[in-house]
């Protein structure tokens, strides 16, 4: 089984702001192929699926950002998911919008929910896929430029972004995570 987490921020507050890209892809996972997410003991939204022939746990930490590691931690070790076995969606500043890397054993790069993920496994062995959202403007802060909404010219290319990380994704349940890489992290 694998954890695919969705990083984001509860509440209709934060909904489909960059820095809830994470639980956007998994919402558009949901919409796709007709599945619901149900609350957890763990202070997660989850769904167990079978997608791309293996069985994933999709979970949506409902801990708030910066403390993501206390949802996921006690679900993969409930479900004996192993770190390399979680993979987790998180928006990236050092990426343009419209580009997404797969990485693995990387530090937290100043991402705090990833700090937190590492912290709580005790591992960075999990694998990454970092879903670019571009720097904000010199005149806007970081946080507010994360916690804003994509605008309605940046829409088309979120949706394309969305569709991209299924494909590196799907390859990665299936072929493992080199071919995932290949595919994903060769910019188009």
């Amino acid at each position: 089984m694998y954890l695919l987490v969705g990083l984001g921020n509860p509440g209709k507050d934060y909904a489909a702001t960059r820095h809830n890209i994470g639980f956007m892809f998994l919402d558009y996972l949901a919409g796709k192929y007709g599945f619901s997410f149900k609350g957890t003991k763990w202070q997660a939204e989850a769904a167990k699926e079978q997608l791309w022939g293996s069985p994933l746990l999709l979970v949506k930490p409902q801990t708030y950002m910066n403390r993501s590691g206390a949802a996921v931690a006690p679900l993969a070790h409930f479900y004996q998911v192993s770190p390399p076995g979680i993979i987790v969606v998180h928006d990236e500043l050092d990426l343009p919008l419209g580009r997404s890397k797969i990485t693995v054993s990387r530090g937290a790069g100043g991402h705090n929910g990833i700090r937190s993920l590492i912290e709580q496994l005790g591992s960075k062995e999990f694998v990454r896929v970092r879903v670019g959202i571009g720097r904000p403007p010199a005149v806007e802060g970081v946080s507010n430029f994360v916690l804003s909404r994509f605008s309605a010219e940046e829409q088309p290319l979120v949706r394309l972004e969305l569709e991209k990380i299924e494909e590196g994704v799907r390859l990665l349940v299936a072929q493992g995570v080199a071919s995932a890489m290949n595919w994903l992290n060769t910019e188009r």
